[in-house]
């Protein structure tokens, strides 16, 4: 049989077993269908992780040098995380990107000036070196990550200054990206969080200053974004999270480095609000996204240090992060993602 929602037709069983009745429930690729309440075959996308995070590329180590690592850390337990491949090439002010199956990894500097526009796809099931997935409009550095459910995003960078650019790529071919609209103002070092619908830039610098603004763009539209919100403090290179409801970018740096955490709503736009401190002052660590903390990793006090410190926070306190973890390396400019 057939049923009707908004003048389209859905597939389902007159007669299936259910406890409760039926509910329209989304598979992988996003179709929708009826199943019985009791069905748990159909599992709605989620951005957020519920196994693993991974940091990905990046800048570090001794000596200090781009990096191909890709490390993998629990999101249950606290420990030292574990070896997980490779990306292709070495590469550091990489955004990341997540399917339901595959991490990514998208721009960045491969040598002191030498921009990439590669994006790199890794398994999270498999420790493996990763694959080229094609390659970005444009080769760019300092870019913003967002992910959709079936697409990656790249959002903002630096050429020979700020960008406006927003890339989409899908996550099932390696045909490329294609240019899907701008950003309100050309921005660097901004971060990125997703929701199911849009993707979001918050922070960064554009051609003359650094900004506190936060961007929203339709997955779904190749329009210009709007300026939908704006962090407590003006910053560029923070990390970005996500969880279901709400944005969060951690750490960032202005005229010094910061340990602040903000959160701001995907719903309606405003003000961010203030949501406790990370345990070190940094700038440009990555940000990894679980169902109910959100873990910052890596990053650069500035001056020389690298740090290795893995922070993970509740996003339902405001409260100082905990230390978590440590990467397998010093690492700053690396790339989040999670499954």
């Amino acid at each position: 049989m057939t049923r009707k929602i908004n003048n389209s037709y859905e597939l389902g069983q007159s007669n299936a077993p259910t406890d409760g009745g039926d509910m329209l429930k989304t598979r992988g690729d996003g179709t929708l269908v009826w199943e019985g309440v009791a069905d748990t075959t159909f599992v709605p996308y989620s951005f957020q992780g519920s196994n693993s995070g991974f940091y990905a590329g990046g800048y570090g180590s001794s000596p200090q040098v781009h990096q191909t690592m890709v490390d993998k850390i629990s999101l249950s337990s606290s420990s030292t995380v574990s070896g997980h491949g490779d990306i292709t090439t070495a590469r550091s002010n990489v955004a990341g990107q997540s399917s339901e199956t595959d991490g990514f990894t998208t721009a960045g500097y491969v040598s002191s000036w030498s921009m990439s526009n590669v994006i790199d796809k890794f398994s999270f099931s498999s420790n493996t070196t990763g694959t080229d997935h094609g390659n970005l409009t444009v080769s760019r550095v300092t870019v913003a990550g967002c992910s959709s459910s079936s697409d990656g995003f790249t959002a903002g960078g630096e050429i020979s200054n700020s960008v406006n650019t927003i890339d989409k790529f899908s996550f099932s071919s390696s045909s490329g990206a294609s240019d899907h609209g701008d950003l309100s103002q050309a921005l660097r070092g901004c971060s990125g969080s997703s929701s199911v619908d849009y993707g979001f830039a918050a922070g960064g610098r554009n051609t003359s200053a650094r900004v506190g603004d936060i961007d929203r763009f339709a997955y779904s539209s190749n329009t210009t974004a709007t300026d939908w919100a704006d962090l407590t403090v003006v910053r560029m290179h923070t990390a970005g999270h996500s969880s279901s409801d709400y944005g969060f970018a951690s750490s960032g740096e202005s005229s010094g480095m910061h340990t602040e955490i903000d959160y701001f709503s995907f719903a309606s736009g405003g003000a961010a609000t203030d949501h406790g401190d990370l345990t070190q002052a940094r700038n440009q660590p990555a940000g990894i996204s679980g169902i109910t903390h959100g873990i910052t990793a890596g990053g650069t006090p500035g001056g020389g240090p690298i740090y290795d410190t893995i922070d993970r926070w509740a996003y339902s306190s405001n409260t100082t992060a905990t230390d978590w973890a440590d990467l397998s390396v010093v690492n700053t400019n690396g790339a989040g993602t999670q499954y």
